[in-house]
């Protein structure tokens, strides 16, 4: 795996379709994303994603920088990027079909995310990572990710770290239902 975006790649089959969302040979393919593709590709990006938070939490990965990035940030950068494409064209080309698609998938991206964010193995290789090590950008990334763990409740446990996962599911699920109502409104009122 390499440390960045692949490039000329072309759509991934996904049986007799192909699928733009796992596309990232360039900008997102607007034009082509449609409802259906919506499913597949976050299945498949989550597993590419839960594969690469398991390699590096190994006891066995190195608590290093670029090891970590090298392995992780691709294949969540790719689901951000397919993810964010699908939330954009849920905010300004609403469809009933892609609205399902869109609250389909909303709970297992938003779990994936909440748990990522909350990792203690996670955050346990960040924290023993030497900042002596990085340069200044890498350093205040780090600094940046040690605060974003704690902000997204690395440090709770037991029933706190539950009801914070659930407090997060539920704002993902209020956030969308507000869109969804802003949306219809504007519909209506034009």
């Amino acid at each position: 795996m390499s440390g960045h975006l692949e490039t000329g790649v072309t759509c991934r089959k996904i049986g007799p379709m192909t699928n733009p969302l796992l596309d990232f040979s360039g900008l997102p393919l607007f034009d082509r994303i449609r409802p259906e593709h919506v499913a597949p590709a976050v299945d498949s990006l989550l597993v590419e994603s839960n594969a690469a938070l398991e390699a590096v939490t190994a006891s066995d990965f190195p608590a290093e920088w670029s090891a970590i990035s090298r392995v992780l940030d691709v294949p969540t950068e790719k689901l951000g990027r397919a993810w964010g494409a699908v939330s954009h064209l849920n905010s300004v080309a609403d469809t009933p079909e892609l609205r399902a698609a869109y609250n389909e998938a909303l709970p297992r991206v938003t779990e994936f995310w909440t748990r990522l964010g909350a990792d203690e193995r996670l955050y346990a290789k960040y924290k023993a990572i030497d900042p002596a090590t990085l340069n200044p950008e890498q350093r205040q990334a780090h600094k940046n990710a040690i605060r974003n763990f704690v902000l997204s409740g690395a440090e709770l446990t037991g029933e706190a770290k539950d009801r914070f996962s659930r407090i997060q599911e539920r704002q993902a699920e209020l956030s969308q239902k507000f869109s969804e109502h802003a949306l219809d409104a504007t519909d209506a009122y034009a």
